[in-house]
């Protein structure tokens, strides 16, 4: 008897993972790689939402939990992956200044907003009105991490690289079957994929497609990560992740000419140096409209749980929320009301 079936393999799903075999718990992790926004993620934390100014709903507690939980895989999977790097906002302004200085002073912001501008020039962007900058901030290497703890899952035999097939799940009192597998739950963190899970897909999940660059651009001299209209995040090498799009519409991963066309227009007003496109990929959000992630157990039946809806900010949420469903299932410890799937239930 499996302890846990857990169905996707991106940031949620390997967040879960890793929690339920630090307390002895058995794992079968399902993996067809429809789903890439976790391997295309910007994958940085940030405990500032800077376009409006607000704190990320419960930031100081998110910012210990991701200390912890990436520092553990790095030693479990001998690699780097946590980066300690500032967020910088570029000020297009006196005004914009003053919304920062004004910002600053709001006690749940403080702790992660500096009172000093940063005067830095930085070769390559023109910045006549300097920078504020953001702490405790860092950016995650999601696509190195995701493939390394898929190479750690399929060496000790912790993986089925196939399609989860909900119609094979056979329910039981305590305990479901699932083809030649008995399992006590099963976790469904599909990102995206909820759509097409019969069993969660009443739930609001909007997708909101994004779409990013690699450039090269050697005149570019910047150890910090810039965020304005876009992000520009160094990756070594004249290497430089920027993104990203917003789209409501489009629900697919692929690459636009409409997308491609926003990205050059936003770096164009940041940038003053000639680079070039090394490649442009897109993935979907699992965004959701109240801006809360997805997390609790099915109405109806009690082996079957979500964790899901972190939107753009899952190398934050996700080891929080893994804890945070861990504790519901084992422990009967309630959940918040803002993040359980409960606060949907009526409008079945």
């Amino acid at each position: 008897m499996i302890d846990y079936l857990i169905v996707g393999s991106g940031i949620a799903g390997i967040s879960f993972a890793e929690y339920a075999k630090s307390n002895n718990k058995s794992i079968l992790v399902f993996d067809d790689n429809s789903q890439p926004s976790s391997r295309v993620a910007g994958g940085m934390y940030n405990p500032v939402i800077l376009k409006r100014f607000s704190e990320v709903w419960q930031a100081e507690q998110q910012l210990e939990v991701l200390d912890t939980f990436y520092q553990k895989l790095e030693l479990k999977l001998h690699i780097k992956v946590d980066y300690k790097i500032p967020i910088l906002r570029k000020f297009f302004s006196v005004e914009e200044q003053n919304n920062w200085f004004t910002a600053s002073d709001n006690k749940m912001l403080a702790p992660f907003l500096s009172l000093d501008l940063v005067k830095t020039k930085y070769q390559g962007i023109n910045s006549p009105f300097d920078y504020g900058e953001v702490l405790q901030t860092g950016y995650v290497d999601t696509k190195l991490l995701l493939a390394a703890y898929k190479k750690y899952l399929l060496e000790n035999n912790l993986s089925l690289q196939e399609t989860f097939d909900y119609q094979s799940i056979q329910f039981h009192d305590d305990f479901i079957e699932y083809k030649q597998l008995k399992a006590k739950h099963i976790i469904f963190a599909e990102g995206f994929g909820l759509h097409a899970n019969p069993y969660f897909n009443y739930l609001p999940l909007d997708g909101t497609k994004g779409e990013l660059f690699i450039i090269k651009a050697p005149q570019l001299n910047l150890d910090v990560i810039i965020n304005t209209s876009v992000f520009i995040l160094p990756l070594g090498n004249d290497l430089f992740k920027v993104g990203a799009t917003y789209n409501w519409q489009d629900k697919t991963n692929i690459p636009t000419e409409d997308g491609k066309k926003e990205l050059l227009d936003r770096i164009h007003e940041i940038l003053d140096c000639e680079f070039e496109i090394l490649d442009h990929f897109a993935g979907v959000r699992p965004t959701v409209r109240d801006r809360k992630p997805l997390i609790g157990t099915h109405p109806k039946f009690p082996q079957l749980h979500l964790l899901n809806g972190l939107g753009t900010r899952g190398v934050m949420l996700g080891p929080s929320m893994a804890i945070e469903l861990f504790d519901s299932i084992e422990h009967q410890k309630p959940l918040d009301k803002a993040i359980d799937i409960k606060r949907y239930e009526k409008k079945m």
